[in-house]
């Protein structure tokens, strides 16, 4: 019998017993589920590109693009699919094997808009990159067409519980960021989905979405950990983001319940340390983005990153690459 067992029928109290295990004790075990579907230090390098930036209609508490605040950000208009094709050169250059696109949309309309960023999407595959894209709600009809222009997987965060988001977010329901997750799964796009940590939730809440992600089926192929960017103008400017023992926890947990999973290092990175992030890395994480910027917030300098790669013997998961075999 596997270790651990891939399953989506955890109850509740089986991952809130997870989550509140010692924490050694449960580093331990995400080190050992770890190894049972992945290849030890093989980390998937993803770039992420702001191909339409600011002026967002949503209320989302947390983000700099959001028409509702003044944060500074700079609105642009959709990029030209030629920009867009040469950042993704550049990004398979420095060694990203997925490149992201992400649009401040709080909906994807079948307008020429979307047709610009389909066309961005068949040539960025042509370049032999997964192609990953964040746009907003998706239809089923929207999500097909972009699985028939060659994207890979579709980025779409749960973000907190289904009790705490209605703090944080009110321009949209829970059930629609689930609708969306449905419809790019019934149209074979792979999932990318996670939370963000430290927008003033409790450790009930964070239980309950790793609860809610671990009883999707199939598991999101990528469960994003973000830590909170605290945004000046945003409502939770002020938040404090977590520690690095709370990222590693939820990391770790991540790890057990969704074992085959990539469990990407995302948003905050760049506050952790080289020491902080091998934490992570340890606990289960084996994603992160290159590059300078994540959409408006900071990243990793690409020269620490391969400093990092190099101290701790990490590459890059080439692109289309599985788990191991069950």
């Amino acid at each position: 019998m596997e270790a651990f067992p891939v399953r989506s029928d955890w109850r509740r109290d089986e991952v809130a017993a997870l989550y509140r295990r010692p924490l050694l004790e449960l580093i331990s075990d995400a080190v050992v589920a770890h190894r049972q579907y992945h290849r030890p230090g093989e980390v998937q390098a993803c770039t992420l590109l702001s191909i339409k930036t600011g002026g967002c209609p949503e209320d989302c508490a947390y983000c700099a693009q959001s028409v509702r605040y003044q944060t500074g950000v700079q609105v642009h208009r959709l990029l030209d699919v030629e920009a867009v094709v040469e950042a993704a050169r550049q990004a398979k250059a420095a060694g990203a094997t997925r490149f992201c696109m992400g649009a401040a949309w709080r909906e994807v309309r079948s307008n020429r808009d979307f047709e610009r960023v389909l066309t961005m999407v068949r040539e960025v595959r042509a370049l032999g990159l997964e192609v990953c894209a964040t746009l907003g709600m998706l239809t089923p009809k929207q999500a097909q067409a972009l699985k028939e222009a060659g994207l890979t997987a579709y980025n779409h965060n749960l973000d907190t519980s289904a009790s705490y988001y209605g703090k944080v977010i009110t321009t949209r329901t829970y059930e629609d960021r689930l609708c969306t997750l449905e419809a790019a799964r019934q149209a074979g796009l792979t999932l990318c989905s996670g939370g963000i940590l430290g927008l003033g939730e409790s450790e009930e809440d964070r239980i309950d979405l790793l609860h809610t992600l671990a009883t999707l089926t199939p598991h999101p192929e990528s469960v994003p950990i973000n830590a909170i960017v605290p945004i000046p103008g945003t409502p939770l400017e002020q938040a404090e983001p977590p520690s690095v023992w709370e990222m590693v926890r939820a990391i770790a947990t991540a790890r057990i319940l969704m074992p085959r999973s990539k469990i990407r290092l995302a948003a905050g990175r760049e506050k952790l340390s080289p020491t902080e992030q091998a934490l992570c890395f340890l606990a289960g994480a084996n994603s992160i983005f290159l590059g300078e910027k994540l959409l408006t917030t900071p990243n990793a300098p690409p020269s620490a990153d391969q400093a990092l790669f190099d101290l701790l013997g990490l590459r890059p998961l080439p692109a289309f690459a599985d788990t191991l075999p069950a």
